[in-house]
């Protein structure tokens, strides 16, 4: 059995030693001054030494209580930080999910509805940011398109990152082979200028040059591909509900990989909490399901 002193002793103690008197410690406890010298009294008798020297108008700590003080509060800080994990783990089912703003848009959102009939007491809330967006401290998890290098953090492949150019379907009638790409604005992605060149060399036709409008992320470029602007260079999964509704149409077959996957993120001490473990056993079946899919997808030669 451990032999401690008195919780309420210790806690006094530490907050008349960091802020520097009993008027200041009993403020932060919310009790009397002198029910925290009282305290420190009793503390004091049970180690057999003194803590405090006690003058007129102030307390000097003595070298053992420093010393005490210090590990105290290492101590405190740790017990609360544990007690916040805990906590968290009996909270509401809740579950933060950040991602960029063109996959939430073209591809979580879309599917929260299947989510939600599976876990409909979960309190989901989407939160988006650019690429270059650090891991926030409240999110439960991420999902991100990279290596899978995250020093810190779980990363689990969830599925390819595959190019194929798409278009409106009136301007993919004229598009026979990739060298009738010359004729038409590519249009392009500022983050992502090696799409084009990578697809193109794959498909034989890296002499041409994708000179069409620019644009910030792939949701802009899409959309204005789908409002018959030009041809865009499309990534999966954000193109798969077009071509399957027809607003956007892939006038050549060839898919080439872009070299990254996307992946769920996360740090090791949230994977147990409720939230995560719904929407993670989710995730697992809806990117099984889409790769499912592209498995069963024919490629023919362009």
């Amino acid at each position: 059995m451990r032999a401690l002193p008195s919780l309420n002793g210790l806690k006094a103690f530490e907050a008349a030693a960091r802020l520097g008197g009993f008027a200041a410690a009993a403020t932060e406890l919310n009790v009397t001054p002198a029910a925290v010298s009282r305290l420190v009294r009793l503390l004091e008798q049970r180690l057999g030494l003194a803590l405090f020297e006690r003058h007129a108008n102030r307390l000097t700590p003595t070298a053992a209580a420093i010393a005490y003080r210090d590990g105290l509060t290492r101590l405190f800080d740790s017990l609360a930080t544990l007690t916040g994990e805990v906590t968290m783990l009996g909270r509401a089912r809740a579950l933060t999910v950040g991602v960029g703003p063109t996959f939430a848009i073209r591809w979580l959102i879309p599917r929260l509805a299947d989510f939600r009939a599976a876990a409909p007491d979960i309190d989901v809330r989407i939160t988006t940011g650019g690429i270059g967006v650090p891991f926030a401290d409240d999110w439960s998890c991420g999902i991100r398109l990279g290596d899978g290098d995250w020093p810190g953090f779980v990363a689990e492949p969830l599925f390819a990152a595959d190019l194929l150019p798409v278009c409106a379907p009136a301007l993919a009638s004229r598009l026979k082979r990739p060298a009738d790409l010359r004729r038409a604005s590519l249009l392009r992605v500022a983050h992502a200028r090696e799409d084009w060149p990578l697809w193109l060399a794959a498909a034989g036709a890296a002499d041409v040059t994708a000179a069409g409008p620019s644009f910030e992320v792939y949701g802009q470029a899409l959309q204005a591909a789908a409002d018959g602007l030009g041809v865009a260079m499309g990534i999966r999964p954000y193109i798969d509900d077009d071509l399957a509704a027809g607003r956007l149409v892939a006038p050549f077959t060839l898919s080439v990989p872009k070299g990254r996957r996307w992946y769920l993120v996360y740090r090791a001490a949230r994977a147990a909490e409720p939230g995560f473990v719904a929407f993670h056993r989710w995730l697992a079946a809806a990117a099984a399901g889409k790769s499912a899919g592209a498995r069963r997808r024919v490629r023919r030669p362009v």
